[in-house]
C-alpha cells in the first residue's frame, strides 16, 4: 500500500469537506418542501434530491463535530419509514463550529449536496449532505433515536453488487439490497446512530486515532486474532472503521486481538482513508488480546536464513534504528542474509541531489552490532535521483546485509544505476555478469519504480542467487468501497510487467544452469493468490514459500482490517524440491500500535 504522508493527520478529520471540484454535479428542480430524511436519502446512494434545497427537514441532533474541515452534525429522524433502504440520518454540514447539541430537535433548511470524499478520481462512494444550512432549534434534551446494532446477524455475506455496466460499472444509482449486500446494509445506516458490542480489532490504532474492527468474530479468523483477505472475492463483510468523536488523546491504543468491550455508539460516516466508519461518541472499554511479537527459530549450522525486511523509509534522522536492530537480532535470529526494503539516502527526504544511503546503512549495522549482532556487510546500487519512486528525495532502494562469518558476497564489476545485469555459463554453471546489478533498470516497466538488485552468495561451498524487489505499489487502486464494482486496481499494469521481467530473469539463469538455487524477495506489493505472484512463479521459475504455512498463518501486513500479504520469498525448484525448508512470517509490526514498520518480516531457512 502507498506509504502514509503526514498531511493525512490532518486530512483525516475531514470526512466530507464540500467543494465543487468533488461534489456530483447532477441537475435538480429549484427546492423541495416537506421532506422527511429518508426521502432526501432516497433509495440509492444519490439523493434524488442533490443539487436541490430542500426546507424545514426535521430531525434529533445524534452527533456533533466540533474539530478540523468537517464541521457540522448528524440528525436523525425519530419516526423512520417502513423502507430499509432508506437512510435515517443525514450529516450537515455547517462549515464552522455547529450552535447546536446533541438531542436537540431541529428543522434544517439548505441544499442537498453529494460529496465525493478524496474527489471523483478516488472511484469512491459519494457522503449525502446538507450544506449551506439555515437551522430552526425546536426543543431541546430530546432522547436521541436508539442506535442500530451492527453484528454477525445484521451484516450479509455478500459484500458488494456488481455495477452498472452503463454507468462506467458504478453502483451509485442502484436500488439499495441492504439483506443481501455489506456495503448496501452500511449505506442505508449511512448518517444514522449505529452501534457495535464486543466487537474485536482486526487492525490496530494507528496515528491518526483509528482502528478497525470485526463484528463477524469467526470471518476469515487469523491465529492471531485478525481478519484474513483470502481472495478478490472475500472482503470480509463484518469490517469496520472506528473513529471518534472526542480527544485523540484518549483514542485507545489497541492491538490486533484487542476487544472493545461493551458498547461502541455513534454516527454512520464515510470518508476516504476506508469508507464506512464509526464515528463514535462513546467508545467500548479496552480489553487486551495479549497479543505478543514472535520470534523464529535460530538458523542450525546447516542452514542458511534469508530474510526479507521493509524498514519503511529508513534515514538517518529516524529514531527507530536500535529498534530495527533489535528485530532483526532477536526476532529474527541475525540472518545470514536480509534483503532490506526502503533504505533511505543519507539526508531522506531533503531532494538536493544525494544519492548515497552509506550513512543509513551503517548506522544499522552499528545499531545491530550493539543490539548483540553480527557485523554485517552491505551490498546495494545507488539509484539514479528522484527516479526510483517512493517519498520525494529519498531515494528508497533495496540493500543486502550479509553476515560474512557465515556467507560471502561475490563480488563482480560492472552493476550501476543504469546497467543490466545479465547471466553467463562459466564452467557449466550460472554467473551473473555483475554482483551487484540490477534488472533491466532501463525498461520503461521501472519507472519512477525501484529495480530489482541481483547478487551471488557462497553458503559453505554453494552458490545462491537472491534477488531483493520492491515491486509497484497500490497506489491509485480503487478501495474495497469503491462506487465502482468490482474495483479497479490500476496498479496491477506496471507491476504484472515488472513480475514479467524478473521472472524472466530467473529463468535465464535456471536455462544455464537448471539446478541453480535462486531466491526472489521482498516487497511484492500484492498478495499470495494475485496475478502478480502467478507471474513470478510462472513456467514453474519460482514458488512463494509463504504458501506452505497454514492459510490463517499467511499474512504480513494489515490493512483496513484486513490481514494479507505483500511481502514474500519465492524460491526456484531446486530449493522447493529438497522439502527441507522452513518459512516464517515474523509478526512484529502490522498488528501492533507501536509499529516501527507497517511490514513483518519473513525468513527462510534452508540447506543449499
Amino acid at each position: 500500500m502507498p506509504s502514509r504522508s503526514s498531511a493525512r493527520l490532518a486530512a483525516l478529520t475531514v470526512a466530507a469537506v464540500c467543494s465543487a471540484a468533488s461534489t456530483v454535479a447532477l441537475t435538480s428542480p429549484a427546492q423541495a418542501d416537506g421532506l422527511r430524511i429518508h426521502d432526501v436519502q432516497g433509495t440509492t446512494r444519490i439523493s434524488p434530491y442533490a443539487g436541490q434545497k430542500v426546507t424545514d427537514v426535521p430531525g434529533i441532533v445524534t452527533g456533533t463535530r466540533t474539530y478540523g474541515s468537517s464541521r457540522g452534525f448528524w440528525i436523525q429522524d425519530p419516526t423512520p419509514d417502513d423502507n430499509p433502504a432508506t437512510s435515517e440520518g443525514v450529516f450537515v454540514f455547517t462549515s464552522s463550529t455547529p450552535k447546536v447539541a446533541v438531542g436537540d430537535s431541529v428543522k434544517v433548511t439548505g441544499t442537498v449536496s453529494e460529496y465525493v470524499p478524496g474527489g471523483a478520481s478516488t472511484g469512491n462512494q459519494s457522503l449525502t449532505e446538507i450544506t449551506k444550512p439555515t437551522i430552526t432549534t425546536l426543543s431541546t434534551g430530546n432522547a436521541v433515536p436508539a442506535p442500530v446494532v451492527i453484528d454477525k446477524k445484521s451484516v450479509p455475506s455478500a459484500y458488494t453488487p456488481t455495477g452498472d455496466t452503463a454507468a462506467g460499472g458504478s453502483i451509485n444509482g442502484l436500488t439499495l439490497q441492504p439483506k443481501k449486500y455489506a456495503l448496501d446494509y452500511y449505506e442505508s445506516l449511512e448518517g444514522m446512530n449505529v452501534q457495535v458490542k464486543d466487537a474485536r480489532v482486526v487492525t490496530a490504532t494507528d496515528p491518526y486515532a483509528e482502528l478497525w474492527v470485526t463484528v463477524k468474530p469467526h470471518e476469515n479468523r487469523t491465529n492471531r486474532g485478525g481478519s484474513l483477505y483470502r481472495s478478490y472475492r472475500d472482503q470480509n463483510t463484518g469490517r469496520l472503521q472506528i473513529q471518534s468523536l472526542g480527544s485523540t488523546a484518549a483514542f485507545p491504543a489497541a492491538n490486533v486481538g484487542d476487544t472493545l468491550a461493551g458498547a461502541t455508539t455513534g454516527p454512520m460516516d464515510y470518508n476516504q482513508y476506508g469508507g464506512y466508519t464509526l464515528v463514535a461518541s462513546t467508545l467500548g472499554t479496552l480489553k487486551s488480546g495479549g497479543l505478543q511479537r514472535e520470534t523464529t527459530k535460530k538458523q542450525s549450522h546447516g542452514e542458511l536464513a534469508v530474510a526479507t525486511y521493509n524498514v519503511e523509509n529508513l534515514d538517518p534522522s529516524d529514531g527507530t534504528f536500535a529498534a530495527h536492530a533489535s528485530a532483526i537480532v532477536h526476532n529474527l535470529q541475525s540472518p545470514d542474509i536480509v534483503s532490506l526494503e526502503e533504505i533511505q539516502d543519507n539526508n531522506g527526504a531533503t531532494d538536493d541531489g544525494t544519492v548515497a544511503a552509506d550513512v543509513t546503512v551503517n548506522k544499522l549495522i552499528d545499531a545491530i552490532v550493539a543490539a548483540g549482532g553480527p557485523k554485517y556487510q552491505w551490498r546495494s546500487i545507488n539509484p539514479v535521483n528522484d527516479q526510483d519512486g517512493g517519498e520525494p528525495g529519498g531515494n528508497i532502494r533495496q540493500v543486502f546485509l550479509f553476515n560474512p562469518e557465515r556467507v560471502s558476497f561475490v563480488d563482480r564489476a560492472g552493476g550501476d544505476s543504469t546497467t543490466a545485469v545479465g547471466v553467463t555459463k562459466v564452467h557449466g554453471k550460472a554467473q551473473l555478469t555483475a554482483s551487484p546489478g540490477r534488472i533491466d533498470p532501463a525498461n520503461s516497466a521501472w519507472t519512477t519504480s525501484r529495480k530489482p538488485l541481483a547478487g551471488e552468495f557462497v553458503f559453505q561451498g554453494r552458490t545462491v542467487f537472491v534477488i531483493a524487489n520492491h515491486l509497484n505499489s497500490k497506489g491509485g487502486d480503487q478501495g474495497l468501497t469503491s462506487q465502482y464494482q468490482p474495483v479497479v486496481r490500476s496498479s496491477e499494469t506496471q507491476r504484472h510487467a515488472q513480475a514479467t521481467l524478473v521472472n524472466a530473469f530467473v529463468r535465464n539463469i535456471l536455462d544455464v544452469q537448471k539446478d541453480a538455487e535462486v531466491i526472489a524477495l521482498g516487497d511484492m506489493n500484492d498478495f499470495d493468490f494475485s496475478g502478480t505472484t502467478k507471474i513470478l512463479e510462472s513456467h514453474g521459475a519460482l514458488w512463494s514459500a509463504i504458501q506452505s504455512l497454514p492459510t490463517k498463518e499467511r499474512h504480513t501486513y494489515d490493512y483496513q482490517g484486513n490481514e494479507q500479504v505483500l511481502d514474500q520469498i519465492l524460491i526456484s525448484k531446486q530449493i522447493r524440491g529438497k522439502g527441507d525448508f522452513e518459512y516464517d512470517s515474523v509478526h512484529i509490526n502490522s498488528e501492533f500500535h507501536d509499529q516501527i514498520s507497517d511490514h513483518d518480516p519473513q525468513v527462510l531457512r534452508f540447506r543449499p
